[in-house]
Formats: C-alpha cells, structure tokens, sequence
C-alpha cells in the first residue's frame, strides 16, 4: 500500500473534511478525493461518509486507522533508521534506562555530540526488554542498562555499580521501609537483594518503575525510597532529602553493543562512555 494514501486519509480524519485536508497537504481537493477513492478500492470498503458538515468515518474507516496511524509510523522510524540526516557521515542510535541518562548518559552524550560533529545521533529512554530487542533488530548500536541478557553478536561489559541509597524527605531514624516508603522497581537484581535485606517487608502502597518519578512524588508529597546516590546528592546537600541509615544496594550498569559495529564513530562513543563510567566511579579521569 502507498503510504501517501495512508498520510492523506489520516489528514483528511484530522481536518474533518476533504477541501481542509486538501489546504494542508498543499494539493487540490480533486487530488485528495482520487487518494481516498484509491485506498477505499485497494481495501474494499468505504472509509468516509461525505456529509454537508464534512466526512465523517465509517465503522471501517474507524478500523483503519490504526493501521494507518502504524503504517505511516513505520515508514518514518525506518526512514530515520536507514538514512543518515542531512549534513552528517554517520548515524548512531544509543539508548538506556532513564535512571541512567540522569547524570551519566546526558553527561556523555553533550561531550560526544561536541567532539563528533559529523554524527547524527539518535537517543532512546526504555527499560531492558525493549533496549535488548532494539539491539537485536539492529535498530540500535549501543544500550546501557542494569540487567542484560546474553544474546549472539552482543558484548556485554561492566561499566560501573550504581550505589542505591536510602533517603527520605524528613530526617529519621528510621532503617527500613515504612507507611511512606515509595517502592522504585530497579529490576530484579535489585529486588532480589531488597527482599533479602528486609524479609518483613509485605509491600507498599505506591510501586513506581522509574526513579525520576519516585523522587518527583518525594519532592510533592513526601517519603522514603532507594535512589542512585549520583542523582539525589544534589537533594541531599539542599537539605530537600536525607539520608537514611538503610543497608547500600549496589546495581550493576552495563554498556551492550553489537560485535559487528567496527567503525569509528561507534569506537569512539564506547571509549567515551568508558571515561565517563570511570567519572560515576569516583575514579581518576
């Protein structure tokens, strides 16, 4: 199917009628009418009822647009996947947990795009299913994440422990969860040593599964949580948190990329990241 006939149903869908779908496409409304006629033939059903007030959808136009919405998508995605942006030699695709951009990868990436201006680089937050999958599928060079998964054609490699400490928006005494205590799923590795640490622990009432929002609902309502030292010692020295005298979990961090990938842009960047993982490790430049 032509996806311009799917980028026009979904103009005509948003404007509401053929001459307004028209006016935005830049074309006339005889060339939008020959578009829809087009897709309604090659799909086998009519899509719009052409009313005074406008075109409105048929039960079978509403069905497809979701599928137009995914087609057109898929086309952009692969367009940026495949082509390299204008001006640029090189393209590269990096990703990795939010908890990890904050203050590490957001360090990296303004180094890196300062010394290798001729890369255009494409950046993705997602959590360790969907960064595994993008590797696979090739749609991205390098992902930093917590917990990793031995794939053919990936390198795994350590690059720092993230220290996870307890903190808590009033000063207390307290050493472990309590009626505030705000669960931030870190992953299993994490979980695993949480649920070893405190056995009497039954759960809490609010579970997040990233720690920029733990700390945001800290900052609003109050409470306790485990955040990476590294993103909450700027509260901590403001006084905005405190620490808690709770047992340290250690998160290892890991940088996976393709074994395949030799070129010099892709060299660089997992040099770079190793100097800045030597940074979050407290270690010499």
């Amino acid at each position: 199917m032509d996806t311009e006939l799917a980028h026009t149903f979904l103009a005509v869908v948003m404007a509401g009628s053929f001459a307004e779908a028209a006016q935005k496409l830049c074309v006339t409304q005889s060339t939008v009418s020959a578009r829809i006629q087009r897709l309604e033939q090659q799909l086998g059903a009519q899509l719009f009822n052409r009313e005074k007030s406008g075109s409105v959808l048929t039960s079978a136009g509403k069905r497809f647009q979701r599928h137009a919405v995914v087609l057109t998508r898929t086309v952009e995605n692969a367009r940026q996947d495949v082509g390299t942006a204008s001006g640029f030699r090189h393209n590269l695709a990096v990703g990795g947990r939010l908890g990890l951009w904050e203050g590490l990868l957001t360090r990296w990436l303004a180094t890196f795009a300062a010394s290798m201006p001729e890369v255009s680089i494409r950046s993705f937050v997602g959590f360790e299913e969907d960064l595994m999958q993008a590797l696979i599928d090739g749609r991205m060079d390098i992902a930093v994440m917590y917990t990793p998964q031995v794939r053919p054609g990936l390198e795994i490699e350590r690059l720092f422990d993230d220290q996870l400490v307890m903190v808590s928006t009033q000063a207390t005494l307290s050493s472990g969860p309590g009626p505030d205590y705000v669960h931030v799923d870190w992953g299993p590795e994490f979980l695993t040593q949480h649920q070893r640490t405190f056995p009497a622990y039954s759960g809490s009432r609010l579970i997040v599964n990233m720690g920029w929002l733990g700390v945001e609902y800290l900052m609003h309502a109050g409470g306790t949580g485990y955040f990476p030292l590294r993103t909450v010692e700027a509260h901590v020295r403001a006084g905005r948190l405190h620490r808690v005298p709770a047992p340290t979990f250690l998160l290892p961090a890991y940088m996976c990329y393709s074994t395949r990938e030799d070129s010099g842009p892709f060299q660089t960047a997992l040099e770079s990241l190793r100097h800045v993982a030597t940074l979050a490790r407290g270690e010499p430049a």
